[in-house]
């Protein structure tokens, strides 16, 4: 068998509420709790169950979503429907843009933790 990611966890300040905002913005299923977590499963078969646990435990971690030219275009205007801050940079310098890196498009939003999220729509490497 080869190895895969099955799920990670990811720390919230509110379980149901980070995993509502990512689904929303992603346009996915919020799934069942189970025990302490709330999961969201991607097409490739990872799970983020969400976890809520104090604000001053969390560890912003960095979160890719690669995802098509028409599940960008909706993530995008769900960003902008919501009024979500999106960067084209992973340091948060170019505001209200996107980037358009490895022939794609690409932006990066925050969480209700801080978690960095990024919807790319070419993996890195991808078109030289």
């Amino acid at each position: 068998m080869s190895v895969e990611l099955n799920h990670t966890i990811v720390h919230a300040l509110d379980n149901r509420a980070s995993a509502a905002f990512l689904a929303h913005v992603l346009g996915l299923e919020v799934g069942t709790a189970w025990g302490p977590f709330v999961p969201v499963d991607t097409a490739n078969g990872v799970t983020l169950d969400f976890a809520s646990i104090p604000a001053e435990s969390i560890v912003p971690q960095h979160y890719a979503f690669l995802v098509s030219d028409d599940e960008f275009d909706a993530a995008f205007a769900r960003i902008r429907d919501r009024g979500i801050t999106y960067y084209a940079d992973p340091f948060l310098k170019q505001p209200g843009e996107i980037n358009h890196h490895h022939g794609g498009r690409g932006l990066y939003f925050k969480d209700p933790a801080g978690h960095g999220m990024e919807i790319i729509t070419r993996p890195y490497g991808f078109g030289g």
